[in-house]
Order: C-alpha cells, then sequence, then structure tokens
C-alpha cells in the first residue's frame, strides 16, 4: 500500500515552503501527500508581501476529511498562523490518535517576516510539543522557544535541546544550519542521549524552504515506516543533494528557491 502522509501547513504562492515544497518532497520519497492549509501567504523569492490566516474551524474541517478517509501514517506541522489554530489543530490530532508527527516551529520566514505572533508560543509549547514525535527548530527557533540566546555551540544546542524535550515531545533535532564552520551539525536529542547528523556545509547563499524540505523528508521516512535515526539520516542526504543543486538552477530573484527533485530510490537511500 502506498504510505501516506498529511502536511498542516502554510501556502506559499512563490512555491518554494510550505504547503508546496512539503508536497514536492513527499511525493520524491514515494509518499502519497494530504494536506490542511493553515494560511495563505502571498510571497516570492524576496518577500512576504500578505499573510491569511485561515479559520481556525476550516483547517479543523480539513485535517477531519484527510483523516476519515485516508490512513495517514506521519503528519508534518509547518506554519499554524496564531493561537486558535493551534489549539484546533491539537486537538484533531489528538482526537484521532495521529502518531509520527515531525512538528517543524515556522516562527519567522526567511525574508524577516514574523508567522507566528510572541502570544502564540505558549500554545504551541502546550498544546503541540507534547504531541509531537520529533520537534524540528533551527537555532533561532530554539532560542525562542526556550527564551535563551542563539546557541553559538553544540553544548549550547545540547542544553536548549533537553530544555525543549522537557516540554514533551519525544525527541527534538536541533539544526545547525544557521551556525558556523566547515559541516552543517544537526544533534537529536532523546531519552537515549545525543546523536549526530553531519554534512558539509554548502555555500549557496541565502535559500528559501530548507527547513520545510527537511522535515517533510523525515516525515516522509516515518510514513514509510522507517526508525527515526534512519529517516533523519534519508532525509539529510535528501537536504544536502538538494542544497548542492541549487546554485545550477536559480529562480527568481532573491533567496534560492530550492526544488526538491525525485530522484530514483538508489539516489537517497542509504
Amino acid at each position: 500500500m502506498t504510505p501516506v502522509a498529511l502536511t498542516i501547513a502554510g501556502s506559499d504562492s512563490g512555491g518554494g515552503t510550505g504547503i508546496q515544497a512539503d508536497l514536492k518532497t513527499f511525493s520524491a520519497f514515494g509518499v502519497f501527500g494530504t494536506s490542511a492549509i493553515t494560511a495563505v501567504t502571498a510571497q516570492n523569492s524576496m518577500c512576504v508581501a500578505a499573510v491569511h490566516v485561515i479559520p481556525a474551524e476550516m483547517v479543523a474541517a480539513q485535517i477531519e476529511a484527510v483523516f476519515a478517509d485516508l490512513p495517514v501514517a506521519s503528519v508534518k506541522v509547518g506554519m499554524l498562523g496564531n493561537a486558535d489554530v493551534i489549539a484546533a489543530v491539537a486537538e484533531r490530532l489528538a482526537r484521532h490518535g495521529a502518531s509520527g508527527i515531525v512538528l517543524d516551529p515556522v516562527l519567522v520566514a526567511t525574508s524577516g517576516a514574523r508567522l507566528l505572533p510572541e502570544e502564540a508560543l505558549d500554545a504551541l509549547r502546550a498544546l503541540l510539543l507534547p504531541r509531537a514525535q520529533l520537534l524540528t527548530p533551527n537555532l533561532p527557533e530554539a532560542a525562542a522557544l526556550t527564551g535563551s540566546q542563539i546557541a553559538k555551540d553544540e553544548a549550547a544546542m545540547i542544553i536548549q535541546a533537553r530544555a525543549l524535550l522537557a516540554m514533551g515531545p519525544q525527541a527534538v533535532l536541533i539544526k545547525g544550519g544557521h551556525g558556523t564552520g566547515r559541516q552543517s551539525t544537526d544533534l537529536l536529542v532523546d531519552a537515549g542521549g545525543v546523536t549526530r547528523f553531519a554534512a558539509e556545509r554548502l555555500d549557496v547563499g541565502e535559500f528559501h524552504g530548507g527547513g520545510c524540505i527537511f522535515s517533510a523528508a523525515i516525515a516522509a521516512g516515518l510514513a514509510r515506516g522507517w526508525p527515526l535515526a534512519a529517516s533523519i539520516a534519508r532525509a539529510k542526504h535528501f537536504i544536502s543533494r538538494t542544497l548542492a543543486a541549487a546554485p545550477s538552477r536559480a529562480l527568481g530573484s532573491g533567496a534560492r528557491l530550492l526544488h526538491p527533485d525525485h530522484p530514483t530510490e538508489e539516489a537517497f537511500w542509504p
């Protein structure tokens, strides 16, 4: 049976992030993608021009429609928009006993536009972090969620990851893409300890959509029945491959829009 994954996120008119990036990534992994749109954004590679958050009742109705008909094996949660949407998403996921939840805490766009109000952070922490199998913050997001300074080294990353783990997710993958050094290192912190996932840091300039693609790739792996560590390792390979192709496939006039290819299995199945 074809595995099914659900993305709960915002729509990006530029096609580089959110629902559009998630569905492309699911397809690349041979996973049937479904969606619940939380917000409609008018954006491109240069800016977010406008944001319309979908009413919470409509977000809940989309989730209900998917679970009522399809065997959802994993869920990627991205942009949520406000506290009411967070509450609706948490309630529906709980109602359906959703598993394989990968929560990517989208707070600010690459362009700097705020995508989740500061006052909604408490709702995110209280209602959705405890439901997540994996939380995938980048360095600024981890700092915002823990009320800390942005981590400058792995020791600080681990401290913040453990603080986030105490908020309820089963595991935290704190991503080092915003850091420095020759390698981009992500740290998986769970009850078993710390696992490092490292790849060469690629100099491709500012890019758009990396976090969405990475977290969607992890969710796709979980939908396929892979263990969490294997899903992360394969997603890391996939996003590295996507980033490596970015300079030769420049789209738009601003940040590079990443395009998840549809490779053969051998291209990213270690």
